[in-house]
């Protein structure tokens, strides 16, 4: 095992660590150490269980325990498969003090969290992500929940992690599709509030996606830091962490519009964040030249950005109306003045988002 990489997540008497280290998931005295009680219920599914259940289970040796292995998917982060997960803690007859362990990526992290929410109205739970995407954004913060088929993340619960152990060793056995979508997610953080750091990706950007050991360990522990910063500073979203929405907006419709699973999360992500910056210089805030180096990051990591065929710019916009950092019935929008500089717009004109949809 490489040495271990401690981040911190500072929020006061429920702060929490961010452990990032190769083989850390095999070395359960480092992470067992962040359980308190003798209850523990494992939430995978069926892509990462066969590769990794095993490994935890030995792990907990002594505890009272057990698994539940879900379809993987997208389409699974439902309220049937929550259900699942709070029976299994009833089976085990969980008390107050147990513990939830996410294994998987970012739907089994939001699914067993809101698992965890809801149980006894709160228990611990642990933070295991297998996928880049999770490990440099959504098991980080605490926002847990799943899906409507009205849209994503609309039923839901801010509940923060005991720690997240990162092992970056599970992202060799991640499907390309897979890890280039998390990439997307850490574009995000140079393209919302840090220039430098965009540079760094630019300069890196054929090391990330070749998964370069030395490249993707130092972006991870960049966007933690990042994550961190802003969970710290407004953990509930009442303003800075909202700009960790940049993209997500058109995004979250995108997935709705095509159907969960088809478009992967960092793919519509990627999209959206084009669509956001283009906007943007639509709207003379930012200039175009920033936006086509986004663009063209973006595509030098194998991600897409181009609207799917046969868009409805229509309905694409009726389903942004249902985004939760919505207020009073308009939109506010994560856009840019340029790299590095992301804000909170509010009230802009449905007709300039169709005009940009429509533009592809």
């Amino acid at each position: 095992m490489s040495p271990v990489r401690e981040l911190n997540v500072a929020l006061g008497a429920r702060s929490y660590p961010i452990w990032i280290g190769r083989g850390i998931l095999h070395d359960a005295p480092h992470w067992r150490r962040a359980i308190r009680g003798r209850h523990v219920l494992v939430v995978s599914n069926t892509t990462v269980a066969p590769l990794y259940l095993e490994a935890v289970v030995a792990g907990l040796a002594g505890l009272q325990q057990a698994s539940l292995v879900l379809p993987d998917g997208e389409q699974y982060k439902t309220l049937a498969c929550c259900g699942e997960a709070l029976e299994a803690l009833a089976a085990l007859k969980a008390n107050r003090d147990a513990c939830v362990i996410a294994l998987g990526g970012g739907v089994i992290g939001d699914l067993a969290g809101f698992a965890a929410a809801c149980w006894m109205r709160g228990i611990d739970f642990l933070q295991i992500p297998t996928s880049l995407l999770a490990q440099v954004d959504s098991s980080v913060g605490g926002k847990t929940g799943v899906n409507l088929p009205a849209g994503k993340n609309l039923v839901g619960a801010f509940h923060q992690p005991r720690a997240v152990v990162i092992d970056t060793d599970t992202l060799t056995t991640l499907p390309e599709r897979e890890y280039r979508s998390g990439l997307a997610e850490v574009v995000k953080y140079g393209a919302i509030g840090d220039l430098a750091f965009f540079n760094w990706l630019e300069h890196r950007a054929e090391a990330l996606a070749a998964r370069d050991s030395d490249a993707v360990a130092e972006a991870i522990a960049r966007s933690c830091l990042h994550k961190a910063g802003i969970v710290a500073r407004d953990e509930r979203e009442d303003g800075e962490r909202a700009l960790l929405n940049f993209g997500h907006t058109f995004g979250h419709a995108l997935e709705t519009a095509s159907g969960y699973g088809r478009l992967l999360h960092g793919e519509a992500v990627a999209i959206g964040m084009r669509l956001a910056a283009q906007l943007s210089s639509d709207l003379g805030l930012a200039p175009g030249a920033d936006a086509d180096r986004l663009e063209r990051l973006l595509r030098r990591i194998g991600l897409p950005v181009e609207l799917p065929a046969g868009s409805d710019a229509s309905a694409l916009l009726q389903l942004m109306y249902l985004d939760k950092k919505n207020l009073s019935g308009h939109i506010r929008l994560i856009l840019w003045r340029g790299i590095g500089a992301a804000e909170i717009v509010p009230d802009v004109a449905d007709a300039a988002i169709l005009h940009r949809l429509r533009s592809g």
